[in-house]
């Protein structure tokens, strides 16, 4: 028995429901408030017969949740909604079930919090060409105007995120792919992303880009011959690769293929080569002049 003001609630049953063949069983709490049922879930009560939540727009799959007279948790699978009896789940790849939550907090409000605009800058270019060096910079010098911004480095990744997956080219295809979504999420938040990594093909970083809204994806290309690159060798690599220690290296034995729509071009060329801070400054002009440093 539980008391809500001078009324009574009767604990009636818990009932589970299995939403679909591969999922878990979800657990429901009904209790009775006079002569209504009522479902306890999140934290609220919700009436015999929920409304519908709206979920992302390309749903697949729709799962109907009502009860039978005696309370019993009740599913039924349809292509649409019909009526305010269900709610609308969403099939995304192998995620079967899913409802897209929203928030009334979104993406402008964190831009105003923070007076500025969230986007992701993507650094692409070879091994050696300065990616990681540029957004360090490019980091410091929004640091000094007071903007938030967070560097996604290739390397760094694969130290915890990207830790299960190998050189090979499936697992590099998928390696772009999160690192791809994790920026999207860090641009929503209204954080300037920066994101460092080789990238080599083009329909990947074309993936990434599909994420965002148009002009929220900032390709710099950093345009340094391979001969350079392979001249500067920081790490070591196209040592080993060139004597086959290591395999499938991008510019050595694997390819490399340059942006073709970059919104920023770095070319550097021997004895013609700016320095870091000076090629930050490029981007940062470009961030001011498109209103990503305020909101």
């Amino acid at each position: 028995m539980t008391a809500i003001g001078n009324n009574t609630l009767n604990l009636c049953k818990t009932s589970y429901l299995d939403l679909s063949a591969k999922s878990k069983c979800a657990k429901v709490v009904l209790l009775r408030f006079r002569d209504t049922e009522l479902g306890i879930g999140s934290g609220s009560l919700r009436s015999r017969f929920p409304a519908p939540v709206k979920a992302m727009e390309g749903s697949k799959t729709t799962t109907y949740v009502s009860r039978s007279s005696t309370g019993d948790a009740l599913t039924k699978d349809s292509g649409k909604i019909s009526g305010n009896g269900g709610l609308q789940t969403s099939t995304a790849g192998n995620s079967l079930n899913i409802v897209w939550h929203k928030c009334s907090v979104e993406k402008k409000d964190r831009e105003e919090l923070l007076n500025q605009k969230g986007c992701v800058i993507w650094i692409t270019g070879l091994s050696g060409s300065g990616k990681s060096t540029l957004a360090c910079a490019l980091s410091r010098a929004l640091h000094a105007r007071g903007k938030l911004a967070y560097i996604l480095d290739g390397d760094n990744c694969r130290h915890g995120l990207n830790r299960d997956l190998s050189f090979k080219a499936e697992d590099r295809v998928e390696n772009i792919r999160r690192i791809g979504e994790v920026a999207k999420l860090l641009a929503d938040s209204g954080v300037i992303c920066i994101a460092s990594l080789i990238s080599p093909f083009q329909n990947d970083r074309d993936a990434c880009r599909a994420l965002l809204p148009d002009g929220d994806f900032i390709e710099v290309y950093m345009d340094v011959p391979l001969e350079l690159c392979e001249t500067r060798d920081p790490k070591g690599l196209y040592k080993l690769a060139r004597a086959g220690k290591i395999k499938g290296f991008t510019g050595v034995d694997d390819p490399y293929e340059p942006p073709l729509n970059s919104e920023i071009v770095l070319p550097q060329r021997e004895g013609m080569c700016d320095s870091p801070h000076a090629l930050a400054e490029i981007v940062l002009s470009y961030l001011e002049r498109k209103g990503y440093l305020e909101a």
